[in-house]
């Protein structure tokens, strides 16, 4: 019985390894492929401005898409499909994630010797000492745990998007955005959640089909082993790093800028709808059913909602320790497509208003 089990983790363990290592470098070559072309369009070169203005209309939604270029649109109302499928895949890895770290991978010794009782009350499960075995260094431990905090990270931004997809922003009839872009957002909240936790989530979900598939065969034995431990799935947590904590840190100030930012477009709007913008039209702000928007980094940026994400996505590098090259790929997808973004929107304000503020910048405060 040794030596089969021998067998089985050896050969489990080549197998996973082998779709960890493609998965990896699939999600890095996307996250490469997608932020390269931005990156040649950009550089100052004449005969790049074709392919820069295309581009550009991919990227171009809402406001800044002229009202006679529909083909090949959706409704910018669909952001709605963004936020529920990354509701719904990262609960599913975080649950499978969290599951897995607090069963096979706990931090501390008293957990440790808990699940080795446990594994020994049910005759010694090769699916306990199976998935173990490869995560029994402290520094693999705790790398799972990171990625739990990552994804729990993820989770909390998600949440609020969709929150405020449905209950705060009122996308107009009107509001188109490309299809290309559409089908990015729609990879883009695939691929991120899962670039948090590519060091265990093939493990996890092999894991928790093992379990499924024991408990099929133990069925109400294993219950008594199986009680929800509120404490100890949250405990590991309070045990990471100034690594993770600064980066939620860093995490809660671009969430909460975010926050107050779509808050203040939301206004600006609703003041127009209504009637209600006095103070605006007074100060001479409103042209075209538009009106310039005040307040919080708006003082100093035309696009602080795509600041805050860009400091968003910092925050989850920071927390990851910055030692994963995947989520460095990830961030700089994000900045690019940001920041290509925020010119054209910065751009579509200098066109429109005529007093529009001068030291305003595009994303970045005094550079750009």
């Amino acid at each position: 019985m040794n030596s089969l089990g021998v067998l089985m983790e050896a050969l489990a363990s080549q197998s996973i390894n082998t779709i960890k290592t493609t998965l990896i470098w699939l999600l890095r070559t996307t996250w490469i492929v997608g932020t390269l072309p931005i990156l040649i369009a950009s550089l100052p070169s004449p005969c790049l401005n074709s392919f820069h203005s295309l581009l550009l209309s991919f990227a171009k939604r809402g406001k800044i898409m002229p009202s006679s270029s529909h083909r090949f649109t959706v409704p910018q109302s669909f952001f709605l499909h963004f936020y529920l499928l990354a509701l719904i895949w990262t609960t599913t890895l975080l649950m499978g994630t969290w599951y897995f770290a607090y069963k096979v991978t706990p931090l501390s010794t008293e957990s440790l010797s808990y699940l080795a009782a446990a594994n020994h009350l049910t005759g010694g499960s090769l699916v306990f000492s199976l998935h173990k075995s490869r995560f029994s260094s402290v520094d693999d431990r705790f790398n799972v745990w990171k990625a739990v905090f990552l994804l729990l990270l993820m989770e909390i931004h998600v949440l609020r998007r969709l929150y405020e997809t449905f209950q705060v922003f009122n996308y107009s009839p009107s509001a188109r955005m490309h299809i290309v872009g559409y089908l990015t957002g729609i990879y883009f909240y695939t691929a991120a959640p899962l670039s948090l936790c590519t060091f265990c989530v093939l493990e996890a979900f092999n894991f928790a089909a093992d379990q499924v598939a024991e408990f099929k065969v133990e069925g109400q034995e294993m219950v008594s082993i199986t009680d929800f431990d509120l404490w100890g799935y949250m405990k590991p947590l309070t045990r990471l790093g100034w690594c993770q904590w600064t980066g939620a840190v860093i995490f809660a100030w671009g969430w909460f800028h975010q926050l107050r930012c779509h808050a203040i477009l939301v206004c600006v709007s609703a003041c127009l709808n209504l009637s209600l913008s006095g103070s605006l039209r007074e100060r001479g702000d409103r042209t075209n059913k538009y009106v310039i928007p005040y307040g919080d980094w708006f003082e100093v940026v035309s696009s602080p909602h795509y600041l805050s994400e860009m400091i968003l996505y910092a925050g989850l590098l920071v927390a990851s320790g910055g030692t994963d090259f995947t989520i460095w790929l990830l961030l700089g997808f994000v900045v690019a497509n940001l920041v290509l973004a925020a010119a054209e929107t910065h751009r579509w304000y200098l066109r429109k208003f005529e007093n529009y503020p001068r030291n305003r910048q595009a994303i970045l405060p005094f550079v750009y």
